[in-house]
């Protein structure tokens, strides 16, 4: 299975819907999702059946997750509960989201 994107906007928000299996080859592509959202933006996990570890670095940037399973919530909480855990922390001197 792939990954479906959907940007939904409206009211001065933006909503990113996942849709399928979130692997790390697709975290640019929903990286240029997010920047291109603007500032209000979040991510929609109601449809999202398998996920990397990209969801806790935008969760430490602050960006919303919404209808986030229950295992995958949890499989979110271990990622960040590991030493250097693999979100991609941002260093000084790099943009946001790792980058």
């Amino acid at each position: 299975m792939t990954l479906r994107i959907e940007r939904i906007s409206g009211k001065g928000k933006t909503r990113i819907r996942l849709s399928g299996e979130f692997r790390s080859e697709q975290v640019d592509q929903v990286k240029t999702e997010i920047e291109c959202g603007g500032p209000r933006v979040a991510l929609d996990l109601e449809e999202v059946d398998l996920v990397d570890v990209f969801l806790n670095a935008c969760k430490a940037e602050g960006i919303p997750i919404l209808h986030c399973s229950p295992y995958i919530r949890e499989w979110m909480l271990r990622e960040q509960g590991r030493p250097q855990a693999r979100t991609n922390k941002r260093k000084k001197g790099q943009g946001s989201l790792g980058e």
